[in-house]
Parts: C-alpha cells; sequence; structure tokens
C-alpha cells in the first residue's frame, strides 16, 4: 500500500492489485476495528465460536487499555482462526490459542492492570469462565 495523493485530491491509501479481508484506517488518533470470519466452523466447536465471536463484540466497550484490548483481539482471532480453518482442528495449536486467549485476560481479571475498572475485571473473568473447560 502507498499513501499518495489520489486523482481526486484526497490524501488516502492507494492500492496497486487486489486487495481482501483488510480493513484500513488513516487520519485517525484512536481507532477499534474487528472483522467477524463467516468461514465454516469445525463440527464440535460451535458453542467455542459463539463465545470467542460474543467476546469480540463486547471487547470495545469492556474498558481495556488498547494494549490489552489489542492482545485480546488477536487472541481471540487466532482461536478463530483455528477452528475454521480448512484442515482438520490441531487440538495442540487450539489449547494454546486459548491459553494465550485465557493469559491476555487474566491480568484485567485479577486487576494487574493499573486502571483496570470493576467493570472490565468482571468481564475479563466471566470471559475467562466461559473459556474454561472448552
Amino acid at each position: 500500500m502507498n499513501e499518495q495523493r489520489n486523482t481526486s485530491g484526497n490524501d488516502g491509501p492507494v492500492f496497486n492489485g487486489d486487495v481482501s479481508h483488510s480493513q484500513f484506517a488513516w487520519g485517525n488518533e484512536n481507532v477499534t476495528q474487528n472483522q467477524q470470519s463467516d468461514n465454516t466452523v469445525a463440527p464440535g466447536y460451535e458453542a467455542l465460536a459463539e463465545r470467542v465471536n460474543e467476546l469480540l463484540r463486547q471487547l470495545p466497550r469492556a474498558g481495556l487499555a488498547e494494549r490489552d484490548r489489542q492482545d485480546t483481539q488477536d487472541a481471540a482471532e487466532e482461536v478463530l482462526a483455528e477452528i475454521t480453518r480448512a484442515e482438520p482442528v490441531e487440538e495442540t495449536r487450539l489449547r494454546r490459542a486459548l491459553a494465550t486467549l485465557r493469559g491476555a485476560l487474566a491480568p484485567v481479571a485479577t486487576g494487574v492492570v493499573a486502571g483496570t475498572t470493576v467493570g472490565a475485571q468482571e468481564w475479563a473473568l466471566a470471559a475467562i469462565t466461559g473459556l474454561t473447560g472448552v
């Protein structure tokens, strides 16, 4: 992607080729973006996909610091990627992805993160509980 002045006189990205499954933001001070995958979920993982998608929907309103929000989003998307890929789910990779997601939420749930609100703590604890034993 090259940022340059386009022919309409507006600054913005110019794409020289196909672009898909991408999100872009420019000229913003703060941005929160979410993507949801419409890929088919592996049989037996539908409830997990629903929990993780709900976590992603609630994430922007959870009151997390930007770094914690991004870590949680990345970990959640990793879980979804594993249970929606064309190949069979690799249990080891899924367990690691879930551990990473719970690990991203743990400092928030326990209040270790400075400035964590009670609402964010309760949300993170509920999210961890929902992912435990999956």
